[in-house]
This record gives C-alpha cells, structure tokens and sequence, in this order.
C-alpha cells in the first residue's frame, strides 16, 4: 500500500502543478499577445518610415517614365533633321525600351496596379511605333513619322499618357488615404 499512496502523491501532484501551469499560461497569454501585437506595430512602423520616401520617390520615377514615354514628348527629344522614318523608329523603340528596363526596379515600391499602367503603356506605346511606322510609305522622314504618330494620339478621346498619370496618381493618393 505504500507504494500506492507514493503513486497517488505524485499523481495529485502532477495534476496540481499542471493546472497551475495551465491557469499561470491562460492569465499571462493576454499581456503576452498584447506585447507581441505592439512590437508587430513597432517594426510596421519603422519599416514605413524607412519604405515610405523609397516609395514616393518610385511613383514620381514612374510619373516621369509616363512622360519620357509619352510620344510628344520623346519624339521631339529625339528627332533630328534629316532622320529617316526608320532611323527614328528604331531609335523610339529602342528609346522605350531603354527608360523601360531603367525603371524597372520600381515596381518593388509600387502597387502592381500602377506598374501594370506603367506595362500597359509600354507595350501600347511599342505598339504605336510599330504600327505607324509600317503604315508610312517607303523612305519616308522622321518628322513624317513624328507627325503621324501625334495625329494619331490626338484623334483619340483621352491621352492614354495622361489618363496612366492620373491613375498613378490615384494609386498614390489611396496609399496615403
């Protein structure tokens, strides 16, 4: 019979020390997922304060790529006298391509709906190019191109190019709403 009551003991024991465990854990679990909420809040705002000026800078890197994408804009940056159609088309594409890859890194500091404006218009402003240059007859000039490229965008109801700007902007503005 002793060795049964040394079970018992250690049994009522046993159970005693895991029940005051059990309520020492349920009485402390709140403070210690109050503690662990505000170190969570601590480090999103640090990492904000550290995100937030490398993202404006990325939307105003990306407002510019709109602009230096922008047709009016890089055509007559471009286009020198005594360009052929061709010379200019190549140089464009190239052109759009370039700005492209330059600002690509920018889509880590952006949401993917305003880098999928900026990807859109990229490939809308390919496109153009493209498509214009093989309308133009035969050794025409790069101001032929030029011209027929602006009257194109300005047959269109919107600026594709202002309307991905104020997109842009939109975006921006929701992250600081």
């Amino acid at each position: 019979m002793n060795l049964y009551n040394i079970l018992l003991d250690i049994l009522k024991m046993t159970i005693a020390g895991v029940g005051v465990v059990w309520v020492a854990f349920y009485l402390i679990k709140p403070y210690l997922d109050k503690t662990q909420r505000l170190q969570v809040l601590e480090l999103k705002k640090a990492a904000d304060n550290t995100t937030l000026p490398l993202r404006l800078q990325a939307y105003e890197r990306i407002v510019l790529l709109v602009e230096r994408l922008s047709p009016a804009s890089m055509l007559v940056r471009l286009n020198q006298a005594g360009y052929s159609a061709a010379d200019l088309h190549l140089l464009a594409i190239q052109e759009v391509n370039n700005e492209y890859q330059h600002n690509i890194t920018q889509q880590v500091y952006v949401s993917s709906r305003a880098w999928g404006v900026v990807r859109r218009l990229k490939n809308d402003t390919t496109t153009l190019l493209n498509n214009t240059y093989r309308s133009l007859p035969e050794g025409a000039s790069g101001l032929d191109l030029a011209r027929t490229v602006l009257a194109h965008l300005s047959q269109q109801e919107n600026d594709p190019y202002e309307v991905a700007a104020s997109m842009i902007r939109a975006d921006l503005d929701e992250l600081f709403g």
